[in-house]
């Protein structure tokens, strides 16, 4: 994951926790940028710096999945889980997911990514949608292989 900002707190405790728990299965990885500051630039120059910043973290060769309300597909769990599956057959191992900052993505990372992927019409904080994020990815990986996820 490539994500604007640093997590603190309990956002930071919740990702620490499944990014754990993803271990197990594959190799996670998450890449924070900094991010601008939105009280000393307008938004369209925020959203081209942090795009430069997550452009150049972008393993070469990397199916890119971007996360964006508007703009994204809204899939299920099970739909995640499949189309994780489908990747791997594909071949396709290397998985970077995008998580923008308060401003989200720039459409330059949108239209450069592979997919792009919504929560549906909700509007999360940046920091929660990391968390769900990782969280949907656990459950996903519960679904393929057939495991239980509630206890």
């Amino acid at each position: 994951m490539v994500a604007v900002g640093k997590l603190k707190g309990w956002p930071a405790d919740g990702c620490a926790d499944y990014a754990k728990r993803l271990r197990r299965h594959f190799a996670v990885e998450t890449i924070e940028v900094p991010e601008e500051d939105m009280n000393r630039r307008s938004p369209t120059e925020v959203l081209a710096t942090e795009a430069e910043r997550i452009f150049r973290r972008i393993p070469a060769g990397s199916h890119v999945v971007a996360l964006d309300r508007e703009r994204g597909k809204s899939l299920s769990s099970e739909k995640v889980s499949q189309r994780l599956a489908s990747l791997g057959v594909a071949g396709r191992s290397d998985l970077t997911l995008l998580v923008g900052g308060p401003l989200g993505l720039s459409q330059g990372i949108i239209g450069g990514a592979d997919e792009v992927w919504s929560f549906g019409e909700i509007t999360l904080p940046h920091a929660l949608a990391r968390v769900v994020l990782l969280e949907q990815l656990y459950r996903a990986v519960k679904i393929e292989r057939g495991e239980r996820y509630h206890w």
